[in-house]
């Protein structure tokens, strides 16, 4: 029984290392296409709103997002529960964190990361950039600062939300990608967005 499990797990093993390996130009094609145009419709609608310092610190933010939402699409903390909540724990708690111990940067940034990783594990939201949404809060400009819990709407969720639905589109355009990687929620979106095909 363990000799089977053992050879199973070196098979699968196998294929996913021989997998990536491969170069596939339609998996690139859609994960170039995707964070092409969610960074840039970001990046368009935060220009209307901050100046170009601002906007430069939040698509750091965004831009790690995007390496997992459109290229590596079926990673946990790819998936919208992930990102979504990821990113508004981390902005709470990097306005907080601001909030309660001002200009002591030493003691803000790393408290601001490290309680935002510890909340988003609680809650089983983990995503990485959530640490730099974070620290954003915490070591941005002062018309960052400013924004205090305004920050966590605009610009974190309303740049998430279109980062969302770009994903939620563009991973699903062809049969080969799948985003959410949950069947359940995958197939609510295909209605949503896919036009139905008639029946044969």
């Amino acid at each position: 029984m363990i000799k089977k499990k053992l050879k199973r797990s070196l098979r699968v093993s196998r294929y996913i290392a021989y997998k990536e390996t491969l170069v596939d130009f339609r998996e690139h094609f859609w994960s170039f296409l995707g964070s092409s145009i969610g960074i840039g419709l970001i990046a368009f609608f935060h220009s209307k709103t901050f100046a170009y310092h601002e906007n430069m610190f939040l698509i750091g933010s965004f831009g790690a997002s995007s390496v997992l939402v459109y290229g590596a699409i079926q990673s946990p903390l790819a998936q919208p529960r992930n990102v979504v909540g990821g990113h508004l724990i981390s902005a709470l708690v990097g306005v907080t964190v601001f909030k309660v111990l001002p200009d002591i940067v030493w003691l803000t940034a790393p408290l601001a990361v490290s309680l935002s990783i510890v909340l988003m594990q609680i809650t089983k939201t983990l995503h990485p950039p959530g640490g730099a949404t974070a620290l954003i809060a915490v070591i941005g400009s002062d018309n960052i600062k400013r924004l205090g819990y305004y920050y966590v709407l605009s610009p974190v969720l309303t740049g998430v939300i279109i980062l969302l639905i770009v994903a939620l589109i563009f991973n699903n355009m062809t049969s080969r990608r799948r985003y959410p990687t949950n069947r359940k929620y995958t197939m609510k979106v295909k209605r949503l967005f896919l036009p139905k095909t008639p029946r044969q």
